[in-house]
């Protein structure tokens, strides 16, 4: 006897086909359950390409990659690199330390040489706040290596 409409599932009528039923994904623990490159949390904004200026420091960094999947896996090793320093490096510094080197930064860009200069500038400047001794930040500072004081530039929003 032929089928009649009425004996084949309609999307609307509730009933799901056995072939046609979602299987589950893959969870942790599952030898096929593959980790994502980036879980919600970590994923910042829609990766896609981007125009972004060559200025000398990424010319520099990508000189003699020929194509642009060279450039691009340089560039993201680069990147990858610096905010690895930025989670492992930098000294504790107190409120009025920080405070102190927030005056200090407050140019706004912080060029290499400016941020070596910190121990120096922290000595120079007339800001003052409770709490604060200006030759116990500095000394710190002497001790750091440029990594941590690039961490404290940019853990500062300079």
């Amino acid at each position: 006897m032929p089928a009649t409409s009425s004996s084949i599932p309609s999307p609307t009528d509730g009933r799901v086909m056995a072939d046609t039923a979602e299987k589950p994904s893959p969870t942790r623990g599952d030898p096929t359950w593959v980790p994502p490159a980036l879980t919600r949390e970590e994923k910042t904004r829609v990766v896609g390409k981007t125009p972004v200026f060559f200025g000398p420091p990424l010319a520099i960094l990508t000189d003699g990659k020929k194509n642009t999947m060279e450039i691009s896996g340089r560039l993201n090793l680069a990147a990858e690199r610096y905010l690895e320093i930025l989670k492992y490096h930098g000294p504790e510094l107190a409120e009025p330390e920080r405070e102190c080197l927030r005056h200090i930064c407050n140019t706004g860009f912080m060029s290499p040489l400016e941020i070596r200069e910190l121990p120096m500038e922290v000595r120079l400047t007339t800001f003052s706040c409770d709490g604060l001794d200006k030759e116990a930040l500095a000394q710190k500072l002497d001790a750091a290596s440029f990594a941590d004081l690039v961490v404290v530039v940019e853990s500062l929003g300079f």
